[in-house]
Parts: C-alpha cells; structure tokens; sequence
C-alpha cells in the first residue's frame, strides 16, 4: 500500500524513492510485524485470559507440561495479524506472488482457527476432525495447484520445480498430478509445524529461521542479475515474497517476546498451521519444494518421527498383538524430553539445527 501510495511521490521528493527497494519494505515490513506483536500482544493475551480459553494439556505427555494447563492460546491471532498488516503495507500489492501467499497465510489461519475455537471454546476435544481439517488442507492446495497450471506466475514450465545442488536439472510434472503435488506440499509444510509447535517457542524460532532463509532465495530470484550470475531461476516479481518473508519472520519473532519459555500465551492451531500454510506456499511460489527438506528440516524430522511412530506401532500390533514404540514419545521434541534434556536445551538445540539447516540450504546457491 506504501508503495503504491508513495513512490509515484518520487519526483517531488527523492526520499520517496526508497519505497521501490524491495530490501528497504523489506526491513520496513520486519520492523512493523515486530512492532505490530508488541502493541496487539498484550491486549490479545489479556482477552484470551480473561475468556479462560486455555490449553488443555495431554496427561500422557511429559509430567513438566501439566503446570501448563490453562496458558491463553490462540496466540496465533498475534502472527496473523502481525503477518498480514506489514504485508499490505509494505509490499506490491499487485504483484500475485504476494496475493497467494497472503490467501494461503490468511486460509491456513482461518482452519486453525475454527480447530483451536471447537477444541478450546466449545470444548471439544478433538476439534475439528482430522479427515475435516486435512479436507480444508487439500482443498486449499489443489485450488493453489490448480491456478498455478492454468495462470503460470512465470515464463517457466508451470509445473516444473528445481532441484537443489543442481543448476540445469529440473523435474516437470505430468499437469493433472501438479496440483496434487502442491497440496502435498502445503499440507505437509503446515502440519509439519503444527505438530512442531509442542514447547514454549519452539515452532516460532523455527519458523523465523525457515522464512528469513526463504526471503533471502525470494529475493535473488526475483533479480534477474543475482539469479544469472548464480544460474538458478529467475521469477520476475518473486522479489515481492521477500517482504512478505521479512513480515513472517518479525510476527514469529515478535511472538516469541511472549511464547519464550515460561510462555504467556501459546500459538495453538491458528498460528501453526498459519506458519506452515505460509511457508509451503512460499516453496512452491519460488518453485523449490526439495529445498523446503533442507530450510525446514527440522519440522521434517518431526513430521517423520510422529508417522514412524505410528507406523511402526501399528504394524508391530498387527504382527504380535503388541504395539511397539520407535521413540519414547513422538514428535521427536518429546522424545528428548522424556530421555531428561530440560525444555529450553531442547528448543536451543533445535534452534542450532535449524540454523544448520537453513545455512545448508543457502548454499546450494553457489553449490551447483
């Protein structure tokens, strides 16, 4: 909005002129979703305590989380609106690559919402049924795949993805199975961080981590220089992903001032699958969904442990009689808990990995 405002101010005052930088937005949208947590934070958690809409906390997990019971949730009201504001007032609105990953941030959010209200206002424990919320998932994926194939964002093959370490080696998907693919990649990516999202700022580190490596590959792509000289693809517009990265990345930040452990108020389902919703979509805009296996590797760690473990457990007891465990508790965040490792050395620890992740995954823009 900023931009469109502004900028055709540039003739009159050259200091207008900086809104046509995309890293000068950029670090304008991190500032404001920063700020934007800070001012809407405080009121929100009030609210939530004050309607008693706390976490319920699982009996069967480790004994440290029952002194949690009743911490405000829905916290994920602070990200969304933390993302969304500094990304309509920051970013070319007229770009589509902003567009989608604003739908697909505000659409995850909404179920998120929906789950979290069932679970925690109406008091039902299973909130939305797992096939429900997976339903809305898909459906918004195949909608997103199915737009991408017939209004392609690029010159590119529409249903092509890049490789990592590979700079000429591009994979095409038959057209009808590409928005399969892309709902795939959406929801793995949202439930991935939400079922991440188990101790106090785990999943919003992570998330931080995840989006600013994304904004950086936003914006080399989205410069035809850049992306010539590190011979990788070059989408004209993408750039614009990079504000909305840098929002991302302020709001998970931002939360963090109040989901750090002891946590005043949890994300719950509306932030989480917001995250996730919005990271995927940034994968598949920037056509590097193999690349979200190495930024988010982390949350691909503890999306694997969980259906391991269920596999595992549901084979062993079809074979013996006897379920079995691979891990002492998944996600793999428990696991550790329960081998002793204190909450905050397991958050710090997966932070480090994260970073690990994120940086293994920059360099596959000279590793080629």
């Amino acid at each position: 909005m900023l931009y469109h405002l502004l900028f055709p101010l540039s003739d009159r005052n050259i200091l207008f002129n900086l809104f046509q930088y995309i890293s000068f937005r950029a670090a304008g949208a991190m500032v404001t979703a920063l700020l934007t947590t800070f001012l809407v934070g405080p009121p929100v958690i009030a609210w939530l305590r004050r309607r008693g809409w706390g976490q319920v906390v699982r009996l069967e997990g480790p004994k440290t989380h029952l002194e949690k019971a009743g911490t405000p949730t829905m916290g994920g009201l602070v990200i969304l609106a933390a993302t969304l504001v500094p990304t309509l007032l920051w970013a070319r609105l007229d770009e589509s690559y902003v567009q989608i990953a604003f739908v697909v941030t505000a659409w995850m959010g909404a179920i998120g919402f929906l789950d979290d209200y069932l679970k925690v206002v109406r008091h039902e424990p299973r909130g939305l049924i797992a096939r429900q919320k997976l339903a809305w998932q898909m459906l918004l994926g195949l909608a997103l795949g199915a737009f991408l194939l017939l209004h392609p964002l690029s010159a590119n093959t529409p249903t092509s993805t890049s490789l990592p370490f590979f700079k000429n080696l591009h994979i095409a998907f038959w057209a009808p199975a590409f928005p399969l693919f892309v709902a795939l990649v959406v929801t793995g990516s949202s439930n991935a961080v939400n079922l991440t999202d188990g101790l106090d700022g785990l999943a919003a580190g992570l998330a931080a981590i995840a989006a600013l490596a994304f904004g950086a590959f936003a914006y080399v792509m989205g410069r035809v220089d850049t992306s010539t000289y590190l011979q990788i693809l070059y989408l004209p517009g993408a750039g614009e992903l990079t504000v909305f990265c840098a929002a991302l990345t302020g709001a998970a930040i931002g939360f963090l001032w109040f989901n750090a452990p002891p946590a005043e108020v949890f994300m719950g389902d509306t932030g989480s699958l917001a995250l996730g919703g919005a990271i995927g979509a940034v994968a598949v805009l920037l056509k590097s969904e193999f690349l979200l296996l190495l930024v988010g590797g982390v949350f691909v760690a503890e999306a694997v442990s969980v259906m391991v473990q269920t596999g595992w457990f549901k084979l062993t007891r079809w074979r013996t009689g006897t379920g079995r465990r691979v891990f002492r508790m998944a996600p793999l965040h428990h696991h550790f808990e329960k081998l002793g490792w204190p909450e905050t050395r397991v958050v710090v620890r997966f932070y480090i990995l994260a970073i690990l992740c994120a940086l293994v995954g920059l360099a596959t823009l000279k590793v080629r």
